[in-house]
Formats: C-alpha cells, structure tokens, sequence
C-alpha cells in the first residue's frame, strides 16, 4: 500500500485536467468563485517532507506540522478542492537538509515561496487552462495582504477580487496631495514621492469600522452556523489602501461585525462602484465553501491522517482525496443511498432527528446555493423522512434536468411538481 501511493508513477497534469473537466461538468457557472486558503495538519515526528514548527491554523498555535495550500471552486451548483501545493518551510532549503530531502524524495525544481505565491501560481495555472469558469477570486487573510495573490488577480480584467485582510491594513478615505522631494545619496540626486505637508496619516480599518455609525451598518445573514443564522451588520466604503505613508491603490472595503460587537471581519475587492453591498455579503458567504471542504475531507477522508513520509506519497495522497470528496458530493444528492437524509443532514450542519422533529428550516444554510440544487437537496432529505418517520408533510416545488441527481424512473417519484416552493414541515 505504501509503496503504491509513495512509489508509483503517475501523470498529476492530465489528471488535474480531466478532474478539471468533471467539477466543470457539474458545477461550472459564469459566476464560479474560486477561493484561496491554507490548512494545517499536525505531525508528531520530523521526518515527513515539508514538516517544520510554524503556525497550525487547525490547532491555532505554532506545533510541528505540514502546511498545505489549497484552492476550491464554489458556485451556485455545489462545491469542491481544485487544486493543492505543499508549503515547503524556508528551513528545508538551507544546507542542513540535503539527505531529508533526498530521503523524502523531494523534487529539486521545487524550493521555498511564500503561501500567497503558491496560491497566485494555482490561480494563475487554472485560470490559463480555461477549463473552469471562474468570474470571482477569494482568499484568507494571508493571500488577501500580499501583493503576490492581488497582481495575479488583476492580471485577469475578467476577475473581481474580494479578499479577507487583517484588521491593521492602513487606508485613507480620500487621496492625498502629494510631491516629490529631492536628496542627495552616496554622491547622486535622488527623488522620491512623498505626502504633502499637512494631509492626515493613514488610519487602520479596525478604527475606522469602530468608529462607524450604527445607522451605516446592515444587518445580513451571511451564512447558517451550529447554534443558528450567523449575521453581520455590514457596511462598505471606497478607501485608498496606503503602504509606506504613500496611496496604492482604490478598492471596496467590506466591514462586517457581529451583533455582540466583538467580532470584526474585513474584505477588499475591485469591484465596479456601483456594486452593491448584497453582492459582497453574498461573497462573504461563499468562502465557507472551502472551509467545509477542509472539514469534510478531514473528517471523512483523513487528509490529516496521511501517514506516508516521501513527497510524493503526500502529493498524491491529496490527489486522491480531492476527486474523492467530488464523488463524496454526488452521493449525498443520489437518492436510494445508504442512510442518505442523515448523511446530507450531518454535511449541512444539522441533526437529521433535530430537522424532523423540530421543523428548522434549511434554506439559509444552502444559502450560496441555487434555489433548483437547495430544493433537491431539502426534498430528498424531507422525502427520505417521511417514509421513514410517517409524521412529514412536504409541499415543494423543483424542476430538476441534472442527469446526475437520480434515475430517470425514480425522478418522478422523488422530485415532484406542486404548487409552492416552500418546505414546510409539520408533524
């Protein structure tokens, strides 16, 4: 078994391209996000390839660990990882590792880049195969402060960015008068750009979103948590980030904070000015999409629990994993599947005997998917349990043309045409 996932050969590049084709297949959308993210998975020894003390973002503290970079692709039809890389640590490319990298058959093309130049060659490579449609590009705070993943983003005029970045990014509201001043360095005249005399400093987007009045703030569900609706009053404003006291560039910038005002997140994007701000909540939304893949792969197909030491036993370890939480996808939609309503029930966040009982309704938590895949999903959970439980009354509505989504004998019988589209349950 080690042998085979360390040892044997395999063409990676063809088979990301025909993964590629089938998450295109399913779940490709003009308006497909893709989103940039980081995950950590501990290790108790320091011989597996890539494994360092740094930070874990799964354990929140520095621990021994490899640290992966991933991409996924979220839209209206479903969600799934699109492409992965391992981050090397600086450490495993100085003159004390030559015999582990050669123990761990580290490939000698690959060195240390930081975790947004990882995650702008894994945009920029899926965005010149031109095999999935992407319009939107997401990414955690790490990408989203690095000039690395932003000019791969507005390399592409097609793109609008929207990226999470830390609370002390420095802004301005307007643009500052500026001029250029000249000094004399090792016998030469120099000029530089500097801010004219009187013009304010920059202030940080923590100040400047605390400082901001209820009455700008909207309430919004971005997304369905474990204890319910999580909402965000949010706001936006156009600002000039600023680096070195001098102005960069215009962006859209997203304050949201939850309702106990302890919690605060904060996103640009290069979005038209006429965007609204549902568009950007809605966005906000979408990047838990990436977060439920690290959780379901994790939990169901042990990506933490890779065991094998060599570089390429990992890589392709993930390689698997990846197509195999796609396939993990479309039997949680088919019907007649082994224990199917508590299957789709413990992916969407709820206990199946809870959502029976109880009557909580799912729409918001499928909320960055379609209204016809939401339906699908609810009806087939809800249908499921009335021929179990022989208490739920289920009126809905939902045209389904996906041949993947079940049998053409048994669409009939599962998805059917009523009057409303609401999901009620009742006992």
């Amino acid at each position: 078994m080690y042998a085979m996932i360390s040892d044997a050969q395999r063409n990676e590049e063809k088979m990301l391209r025909k993964y590629h084709g089938l998450v295109n297949e399913d779940m490709g959308e003009p308006d497909g996000v893709m989103i940039s993210d980081g995950s950590g998975f501990p290790k108790k020894g320091e011989d597996p390839a890539g494994v360092s003390g740094q930070y874990c973002g799964s354990l929140g503290k520095a621990e021994n660990c490899q640290v992966g970079v991933f991409a996924a692709y979220a839209s209206p039809e479903g969600y799934a990882f699109s492409d992965k890389r391992l981050s090397v640590p600086e450490v495993w490319s100085d003159d004390e590792h030559p015999k582990k990298r050669e123990k761990t058959k580290f490939p000698e093309d690959i060195a240390f880049k930081t975790k947004p130049r990882l995650a702008a060659e894994m945009f920029e490579k899926i965005m010149n195969e031109g095999i999935i449609p992407v319009r939107f590009a997401e990414a955690d705070p790490i990408c989203g402060g690095s000039d690395d993943f932003r000019r791969a983003a507005e390399a592409y005029p097609e793109i609008t960015y929207f990226l999470q970045i830390t609370s002390d990014t420095l802004c301005r509201l307007r643009q500052p008068g500026t001029g250029t001043e000249t000094y004399r360095y090792r016998q030469e005249n120099r000029s530089e750009k500097v801010i004219a005399r009187g013009e304010k400093s920059p202030v940080r987007v923590d100040g400047l979103a605390k400082g901001l009045h209820d009455v700008f703030r909207y309430r919004r569900t971005v997304s369905e948590g474990s204890e319910g609706p999580v909402g965000y009053g949010s706001a936006k404003r156009q600002v000039i980030l600023s680096r070195s006291g001098l102005p960069e560039r215009t962006v859209r910038l997203v304050m949201e904070r939850t309702p106990d005002r302890k919690r605060y997140r904060y996103h640009i994007g290069n979005a038209p000015p006429g965007t609204r701000l549902p568009t950007f909540v809605r966005l906000s939304g979408i990047r838990r999409a990436i977060e439920q893949c690290f959780g379901e792969t994790k939990s169901g197909l042990g990506t933490d629990h890779c065991e094998v030491r060599k570089y390429p036993g990992r890589n392709h370890h993930m390689l698997t994993c990846m197509p195999a939480h796609f396939f993990l996808w479309h039997l949680r939609i088919r019907p007649g599947g082994k224990k199917l309503r508590s299957l789709l029930c413990h992916s969407l966040g709820y206990c199946s005997e809870s959502f029976c009982r109880s009557g909580v309704m799912m729409r918001r938590r499928l909320s960055f998917l379609s209204g016809r895949r939401r339906s699908e999903i609810i009806g087939l959970i809800c249908r499921i349990g009335k021929r179990k439980q022989g208490f739920i009354r289920v009126n809905f509505r939902c045209r389904v043309k996906r041949r993947h989504l079940c049998r053409p004998e048994n669409r009939k019988a599962l998805l059917s045409d009523h009057s409303s589209d609401e999901i009620r349950v009742s006992r």
